[in-house]
């Protein structure tokens, strides 16, 4: 199971969340947030703890501060060193709103960390969760390259010389957009592959190496419509050489072949390559035609019982013409 320190979470979004420790400031690194769902401690607060979640982050809004008031300050304490017993990786207060002294006196003593901010409660869950649910996915990186043609996200991969480079650069220039090259970052969300550039810095991304010629910096020799950050990837092309397939390829387009990158199957297609092979405008027929398939248009489908139906109304044909007809 994927986790990230509670300090991870601080550095990354300390800023933008104007996130400031309340206690506990020790225990950062060492609590461990393993999932993206979030807890309000309403009920637990009430008494009932039959359903609490102790791996979820808790949120404590004024809502909760509200109920608090209400209660004798003995039962309120109580019910807080209850909540506090039964653990979680860290809990955050939102709107900047000031907790009671036994809150930080049950997190010394259960080495919990608390933090607060100054943004309203469901705001910032949604914030958080996000943010969350992309450092705790399912990561993997693939040898490729990703392009985004025609709104969707093509990952060409194959060995090492088939041209991938060279094809998205060509995809480049007849306007579509460039994702990543060589070592692409795969992030499963939910049911669905997100791919970007491995590299860190900013700078480096959105190069391309072409054989003989180097790095080249899409960015800036195509400009910032040429490129984008992330992209769905929704179809796999793999390019691989003539004599590799030995005639094992689709030739009418009925079988669907996938790929299974982490748990999610993606669409494969094999493009044998010859000499002069115009594999640029190849891959923007089947992102086209995997536009019309998601709109329930299925060309070979049709196709293929069209000509059943055809040939099963078949005639036997004629020894001979009366005439001849062009």
């Amino acid at each position: 199971m994927k986790t990230i320190a509670v300090e991870t979470l601080f550095k990354d979004k300390k800023e933008e969340f104007s996130l400031e420790i309340v206690a506990g400031e020790k225990f950062l690194r060492d609590q461990k947030i393993s999932t993206y769902d979030i807890f309000r401690p309403g009920l637990a607060l009430a008494g009932y703890t039959g359903r609490f979640l102790s791996e979820r982050v808790i949120i404590i809004g004024e809502t909760e501060i509200a109920y608090l008031k209400t209660l004798p300050k003995h039962l309120a304490n109580r019910r807080i060193a209850t909540v506090m017993r039964l653990g979680t990786p860290c809990i955050i207060v939102a709107k900047k709103l000031n907790l009671s002294d036994k809150f930080k006196e049950e997190a010394k003593r259960r080495k919990i960390p608390i933090l607060r901010t100054p943004m309203s409660t469901t705001p910032f869950i949604h914030k958080l969760s996000t943010y969350l649910e992309y450092k705790l996915a399912t990561k993997r990186f693939v040898q490729g390259t990703l392009v985004d043609i025609y709104g969707v996200g093509v990952l060409f991969v194959g060995k090492p010389g088939t041209g991938k480079s060279e094809c998205a650069l060509d995809l480049i220039e007849r306007g579509h957009r460039f994702v990543a090259d060589d070592l692409v970052k795969i992030v499963q969300r939910g049911d669905i592959l997100v791919g970007s550039g491995a590299e860190k810095s900013p700078r480096l991304k959105h190069h391309i190496e072409v054989r003989g010629v180097g790095l080249v910096d899409i960015f800036r020799i195509f400009g910032v419509k040429s490129v984008r950050l992330r992209k769905r990837i929704e179809i796999i092309l793999e390019l691989v050489l003539w004599d590799e397939v030995k005639g094992d390829f689709e030739r009418v387009g009925i079988e669907a072949k996938t790929r299974k990158i982490l748990d999610i199957e993606i669409p494969r297609i094999v493009i044998p390559l010859t000499p002069g092979k115009n594999v640029s405008v190849i891959a923007e027929v089947v992102a086209m035609n995997y536009l019309l398939k998601l709109r329930g248009i299925h060309p070979a489908e049709e196709y293929n019982e069209e000509l059943k139906r055809i040939l099963a109304q078949m005639e036997s044909p004629s020894s001979h013409y009366d005439e001849e007809i062009e």
